[in-house]
């Protein structure tokens, strides 16, 4: 069941990516061919208007085929008047932009949803303090509550590594509850070496306490939870764009690239979590997806705003033989990289 639930979710991501091509191409009168949900063989389909709406055979994908576009075919071009080339390259990157757009607005709704159930987070409360730190020197102890640091007022344990290391001086003070009685300590942090998620070592300031492993639900108000949508998208973007900086850089290495499997593992394991961790999730899915397909790849929505971008720039269109070879050669690279990536699904399985 939670296979099906994944598969079900990776196909709702690429259908929403593929319906933002699809409003902006019928608002700029591009006729559409096909709208399939899906790749390989077309199970059903239903022609509505001069499209062929289908669910095709292979649930990993799906597409958008509008008159004149075709990039498993490249040689097919129409320059009719309902036809994608013969629009102006601003409403073809309109057009090719939609689709990534489509992802990112999906994350953001998301997270809206989030922010209204609530979202589970570790309490400010010490579980740990550890010896001969700043925290064992104040004499703080376990359970105590920290309400106040700096006059920033602490909600989530994330809030306290936040109030630290945004601290302008060495001295901080804490405002801390302990069997109902508020007090106030002052704190120097030390420097400690330790590593970023990306296995990447780094220094930060440190005063030495450790979680309890209680939680509390944060929900946000309507309102509050659209500026919640907006940092989580962009967090969940800069996320994204800072793992794919460091594996070309050879920081986090290609074994650890995951494909399709990994994707529904991972959702199938969410599924188990709650609702709110399979929301979560699918809004990451949805915003990696956006920003892999702006990649300047042919064949991508990026490669494809790349030769517009060419065209506005130089006033003419590539050569259709460059173009042609760039494009099966985008195909080749995404090939490759599929069967990379499931490689390495399969070996994580067999280890």
């Amino acid at each position: 069941m939670n296979f099906l639930i994944s598969l079900f979710i990776l196909s709702f991501l690429i259908f929403f990516h593929e319906l933002g091509h699809f409003l902006v191409a019928k608002f700029f009168g591009v006729k559409i061919e096909v709208f399939s949900i899906g790749f390989g063989k077309k199970i059903i389909k239903k022609n509505f208007k001069g499209t062929q709406y289908c669910i095709s055979a292979i649930p990993l994908g799906g597409y958008v085929q509008m008159k004149g576009q075709n990039d498993t075919d490249p040689t097919k071009k129409s320059f009719d008047k309902d036809s994608y080339n013969s629009k102006t390259p601003l409403q073809r990157i309109a057009i090719l932009l939609a689709g990534p757009g489509a992802n990112f607005l999906l994350a953001f709704l998301l997270y809206i949803v989030i922010g209204n159930i609530g979202i589970s987070r570790l309490a400010p409360i010490i579980g740990k303090v550890e010896l001969n730190s700043p925290a064992y020197n104040a004499k703080l102890q376990k359970n105590d509550r920290i309400l106040q640091i700096n006059n920033i007022k602490i909600t989530t344990w994330n809030d306290i590594k936040k109030a630290i290391e945004t601290s302008k001086n060495n001295k901080i003070t804490l405002s801390i509850e302990r069997n109902n009685t508020i007090f106030k300590k002052i704190l120097f942090p030390k420097m400690e070496e330790t590593k970023t998620i990306f296995n990447e070592k780094t220094k930060r300031k440190i005063i030495g306490i450790l979680p309890t492993g209680k939680t509390v639900k944060i929900k946000y108000s309507f309102f509050k939870s659209i500026s919640f949508a907006y940092n989580e998208t962009l967090r969940a973007s800069t996320f994204i764009l800072q793992g794919l900086k460091k594996m070309i850089q050879g920081i986090v290495p290609a074994k650890d690239m995951g494909g399709v499997i990994s994707i529904v593992k991972i959702t199938s394991e969410a599924v188990n979590t709650g609702i709110v961790a399979l929301l979560g999730l699918t809004a990451l899915i949805s915003v990696n997806l956006g920003i892999l397909n702006l990649f300047p790849i042919p064949a991508l929505d990026g490669g494809h705003i790349m030769f517009n971008l060419y065209e506005i720039i130089f006033n003419k269109a590539p050569s259709e033989k460059i173009f042609i070879r760039l494009t099966y050669v985008g195909w080749a690279f995404l090939l490759s990289l599929m069967i990379f990536s499931t490689y390495n699904d399969i070996n994580r399985i067999i280890k």
